[in-house]
């Protein structure tokens, strides 16, 4: 339900956009898009606002098919925290809890997976990225892959290079996965680029992470 104050400004954004059509080209025209409390700018194409306590984002990982589940809904989770309820406080609490949850293995598979399509036949990749080596194993498994599919993995642990660990998640049953990746190039990525604009460095955010390791080790001693 509007309140007053919405509906007067409304009135008011009507009446200067048919002010400013009335003498613009014609096939021009400007609209009205909508109202938010709240509005977060990390650049002028990525944004996020809030509306009817729903995030509207431009330009920001939660928007983006190639980023885990686990890293948009985190940053989607700050971003209400900070939009609605005004608190970066409770934003860096849900950052201490998501990490302390990837890092104690409760996350599971299905909140990690990484979409990537694929875009042209594997042969011709100069460059050997996850979403290839994960395709090349969904073939070996009898799956059909090509130009247009879209490859779902999960990057698990081993001591090969990043890309190497790039799993099929039809395929990761019984393996675990990397929960530094998970944390250094997923979930601290796409909330350091919210949390730098509130004071908190990408350095900070990490020691969040060290500091959830550190109180995992002292509890095994």
């Amino acid at each position: 339900m509007q309140s007053e104050l919405e509906k007067e400004i409304k009135t008011q954004v009507n009446k200067f956009l048919e002010y400013i059509n009335h003498d613009l080209p014609e096939g021009m025209e400007l609209e009205y898009e909508g109202f938010y409390r709240r509005g977060f700018f990390v650049s002028k194409k990525r944004y996020a606002l809030i509306e009817d306590d729903k995030i509207v984002a431009k330009g920001l990982e939660l928007v983006r098919r190639d980023w885990a589940p686990i890293a948009k809904e985190t940053q989607q989770n700050i971003l209400m925290a900070i939009l609605k309820d005004g608190s970066p406080e409770k934003a860096k609490e849900i950052i201490e809890h998501v990490l302390k949850s990837i890092k104690s293995g409760k996350i599971k598979m299905d909140d990690l997976v990484i979409h990537t399509q694929i875009t042209k036949k594997l042969s011709d990749y100069k460059q050997i990225g996850p979403h290839v080596i994960a395709a090349q194993r969904s073939i070996e498994k009898g799956r059909k892959i090509e130009r247009g599919s879209i490859i779902r993995y999960v990057i698990v642990k081993g001591k090969d290079p990043i890309s190497k660990r790039a799993v099929p998640i039809e395929d990761t049953e019984n393996r675990k996965y990397d929960p530094d990746y998970y944390i250094n190039n997923q979930v601290l990525p796409a909330v350091s680029r919210i949390m730098s604009s509130l004071g908190y460095s990408f350095e900070e955010l990490s020691e969040l992470a060290q500091k959830e390791k550190q109180s995992s080790l002292d509890a095994f001693f």
